[in-house]
C-alpha cells in the first residue's frame, strides 16, 4: 500500500515554483508579541537526523516516568553577530548604521560600505532617535567559517523584542559581541524552524502531487491523471494535477521541542566517521524533536512559535543519549 501523503496535492501551498530567495522571509511583527526573548530569531544548519532515547516526563502521559525513542535533528548553531542597525519609522528604514569592528574574513566575503568610527556609530544612534524612528532592527551575519560548512556567511534581519530604549541598549552592549544560541533559545522551550525544502527539479504528477497510478491497461499513460478537465468550457484549471517544479519550497515546521543545546567541547556527540554528508560539529548545536525542511548543510531560521498548541506545549521530554 502507498505510503500516505495528504499535503502533496494541497492548494493550500501554491504556486509551485522555485523560491526566489535562500532565506525565507518571516513577520516579525507578528512574533514579537510571543516571546520576551531580546533576540527573536537565530541562524542554524542542518547536521543529520538520528534517534535518540528520551526520558518522557509529560504529565498524563500512557509512558510518563518511562524512556522512549523519538526521532531527532541535529542543527550545527554557531555563533551570530551584528552586522548593522536599521532604525524604521511607519515601516520604512529611515537610517542604517554599520558596525564598526567586523571581521577581516568578513570583509573578503561581502561587499561591505565605508567603515564607521565608535563616534559616528553613536552619534548615528542618537541622530536616528531625534528623527523619532519607532523601531529598529539588526542585520545579522552567522559565523559560519568556524564550521566545516562552508566560509560565506548568511545574512539576515532580525527583530528584538521590548520598548525602543530597550532594543537600543541591546545594541550597544552587543554592537561587538557573538551572540550564542543559548543567549536566544533555552532547553524544553517550543520553537518554529523556517528552512528550504529538497529540490527535485521536475517531476510528474504521481511524484509532485501524489495521484495514485492508473490500471495497467489504460490508455495514454499510466502515471498521469485520467482527464485534465471538461471538453466544455474547455479550459484546464490550476487544480489539476500537472507536472512541474518538485522541491525548492519554503516551509515552516512548527512547534518543535529543543531536547538539548551545548558546545562541542563539552558535550561530544560526533561520530567516530562524522556525520553522513556534513562532517563533524565544531561549534554550539542544537537537538530538537522531529524533523525540519531541507538537505543536509542547508541553513535554517529558527524563531519563536508561532501558533502554540495545548498539546504540543505539556510535551516534557529529557534527553538521555543519541543512538
Amino acid at each position: 500500500m502507498p505510503a500516505s501523503k495528504p499535503r502533496d496535492g494541497s492548494l493550500q501551498y501554491w504556486p509551485r515554483k522555485r523560491a526566489s530567495r535562500i532565506l525565507s522571509r518571516v513577520n516579525w511583527d507578528i512574533l514579537k508579541d510571543k516571546t520576551e526573548n531580546k533576540v527573536l530569531g537565530f541562524l542554524c544548519y542542518k547536521v543529520n537526523m538520528r534517534s535518540a532515547v528520551v526520558k518522557d516526563n509529560t504529565a498524563d502521559s500512557l509512558t510518563k516516568g518511562k524512556n522512549i525513542v523519538v526521532p531527532v535533528t541535529i542543527l550545527e548553531a554557531p555563533a551570530i553577530k551584528i552586522l548593522s542597525v536599521r532604525f524604521y519609522k511607519n515601516s520604512h528604514v529611515i537610517k542604517e548604521i554599520q558596525n564598526d569592528n567586523l571581521d577581516k574574513e568578513l570583509k573578503r566575503k561581502i561587499k561591505i560600505p565605508k567603515e564607521k568610527t565608535k563616534l559616528e556609530l553613536e552619534k548615528g544612534i542618537e541622530d536616528a532617535k531625534s528623527k523619532n524612528a519607532d523601531d529598529v532592527r539588526i542585520l545579522i551575519y552567522s559565523t559560519v567559517r568556524k564550521t566545516s560548512i562552508k566560509k560565506t556567511p548568511d545574512m539576515i534581519e532580525i527583530a528584538l523584542g521590548g520598548n525602543l530604549d530597550e532594543k537600543i541598549n541591546f545594541i550597544k552592549e552587543n554592537i561587538n559581541k557573538e551572540i550564542s544560541i543559548n543567549d536566544v533559545f533555552k532547553i524544553s522551550q517550543l520553537i518554529d524552524a523556517r528552512g528550504l525544502t529538497k529540490a527535485f527539479g521536475t517531476a510528474g504528477p504521481v511524484k509532485r502531487m501524489g495521484i495514485s497510478l492508473k490500471a495497467h491497461k489504460s490508455e495514454k499513460g499510466v502515471r498521469r491523471p485520467g482527464s485534465l478537465g471538461a471538453w466544455k468550457p474547455s479550459h484546464t484549471t490550476f487544480r489539476a494535477p500537472m507536472s512541474g517544479q518538485h522541491g525548492y519550497f519554503h516551509r515552516t515546521t512548527s512547534n518543535l521541542n529543543i531536547l538539548d543545546i551545548a558546545k562541542i567541547e563539552q558535550k561530544n556527540i560526533n561520530p567516530k566517521e562524522g556525520f553522513e554528508h556534513f562532517g563533524n560539529i565544531k561549534t554550539e548545536y542544537i537537538v530538537i524533536k522531529g524533523n525540519v525542511a531541507g538537505p543536509e548543510k542547508s541553513c535554517l531560521i529558527l524563531t519563536s512559535p508561532l501558533r502554540e498548541t495545548k498539546k504540543s506545549k505539556k510535551k516534557n521530554y529529557q534527553l538521555v543519549k543519541i543512538v
